[in-house]
């Protein structure tokens, strides 16, 4: 028999059932199949269809689960104000963090591509992915402290605010009532009455601590005249044990070292002097009547704690950024395989015709990417719909009402007030928003496979 008679006699046989057939198909029978997908299907069922369900049957039922409520817990739901401001706060995270996460991997995509150590970079960068949720809570908790001395925030900021603007030297100090010294506006005090060349004056304040006098204080001692200056004493009118005489330097007393005093007139300084060790002062070079003495307002400013991160005000974009630290990694790793994907003929070509690297990175990289940036939005967009951790750990319980996000808040209802009708109805409204996100991403995945 030839080879053509063989060939020809092939679907002949096949349509017969004969041996060429085998069972009619290729691959296995589809019970066999069935049979390798049951053990997954029924950990579907049981940890995400049954639980869904559960979910919307027990929301249509009152708090206890003993009478039937129909809609109203969907109905109490809008109807509650902690419902409005978590639905306000996931709508800020919403519009706020993918974008962030996702800018910030792109921008630390491109610097792995352009520096020698891009290895160690990765590795700093993805690090916190290795940390849980709860753990990075816990960080950003003390990272965010009001205390300077613990929180480091506050101590960069501190730092770098005394850097610019010391602190003064005498922030609590303040005179007596009866001593003739008002404020002035701009925080510093002054005489109310003139003085002019050769008086000798006296300011006592209170309020100092002896132990954050700075320098080395020498007891006080009387300023004498002196023809053409203006002298005076500034000193810690307080004896400790009592005793001793209001508004006069007691030999027990100490002076007021390094304060900075000013001459002013027509609005204008015109001689300054520092307090000595033993708080004496002398402006000089003075020529007619009418000074105004003052006690700089750099001498009393107010230390500088910071920010109050943990606040109503700031605690949100805070926890905003405790999310950047923990996905910007992971959003690092997947737009850096997308570059890495990129074809390089392309942008050489484009900096042949003369793009500059910012037109090359705007309108050929940045297109190029948008698959996978999409991907890494519509991902990220999808964990901050259920965001629950860091909410929960970070925000202290005294502001935990301004930073309230969904998934908290129907943790706080099921469990807290014990309302599981409602909490359920909250955990159907929360699906019900992240069904659309999750079934654009599939759509996506689908479309890229065909």
């Amino acid at each position: 028999m030839t080879a053509a008679e063989t060939a020809s006699d092939a679907p002949a046989a096949a349509q017969a059932g004969g041996p060429a057939t085998g069972r009619g198909r290729l691959g296995p029978p589809p019970w066999l199949a069935l049979f390798f997908l049951l053990p997954a299907l029924l950990f579907l069922g049981i940890y995400v269809v049954y639980p869904i369900l559960f979910s919307v049957y027990r929301s249509l039922w009152d708090a206890p689960g003993t009478e039937f409520v129909g809609l109203d817990n969907y109905v109490r739901m809008f109807t509650r104000a902690d419902t409005f401001t978590a639905l306000r706060n996931n709508v800020i995270w919403i519009a706020v963090a993918p974008a962030v996460v996702t800018v910030a991997g792109l921008i630390f995509a491109v610097l792995t591509e352009r520096i020698r150590w891009s290895t160690a970079f990765k590795i700093v960068v993805f690090m916190p992915m290795a940390i849980s949720f709860l753990a990075s809570g816990v960080i950003f908790r003390l990272v965010f402290e009001q205390d300077p001395e613990r929180g480091l925030a506050n101590a960069v900021i501190t730092t770098v605010q005394d850097t610019v603007a010391p602190t003064g030297a005498y922030p609590d100090a303040r005179p007596r009532e009866q001593v003739p010294l008002e404020e002035t506006s701009g925080g510093g005090y002054r005489l109310t009455d003139p003085v002019s060349p050769g008086d000798a004056v006296a300011v006592p304040l209170v309020g100092v601590s002896p132990d954050d006098v700075p320098g080395d204080p020498e007891p006080a001692r009387t300023a004498e005249t002196e023809q053409g200056a203006v002298t005076g004493t500034v000193w810690m009118d307080f004896t400790r044990g009592g005793g001793g005489e209001e508004g006069v330097a007691d030999p027990s007393e100490t002076g007021l070292p390094a304060l900075r005093i000013e001459a002013v007139r027509d609005g204008e300084v015109v001689a300054t002097a520092a307090t000595a060790s033993d708080g004496t002062f002398a402006l000089t070079g003075l020529e007619g009547e009418g000074y105004t003495l003052r006690l700089a307002a750099s001498n009393f400013s107010e230390p500088y704690n910071g920010l109050t991160w943990l606040g109503p005000t700031l605690i949100t974009p805070s926890i905003i950024a405790a999310y950047l630290w923990v996905w910007a990694g992971f959003a690092m790793v997947l737009i850096a395989a997308g570059l890495s994907a990129i074809p390089r003929e392309a942008l050489e070509a484009a900096r042949v015709d003369g793009a500059t690297e910012w037109q090359v990175f705007r309108r050929v990289t940045v297109p190029l990417l948008s698959p996978v940036l999409m991907v890494v939005f519509v991902t990220l967009m999808i964990y901050v719909l259920k965001i629950f951790d860091l909410v929960f750990v970070i925000a202290p319980g005294s502001v935990r009402a301004d930073a309230n996000v969904l998934a908290l808040e129907m943790w706080q209802v099921s469990f807290g007030i014990n309302d599981q009708g409602l909490g359920s109805a909250l955990a159907v409204f929360l699906l019900v928003l992240v069904v659309p996100a999750m079934i654009f991403q599939i759509r996506r995945f689908r479309r890229e496979e065909t």
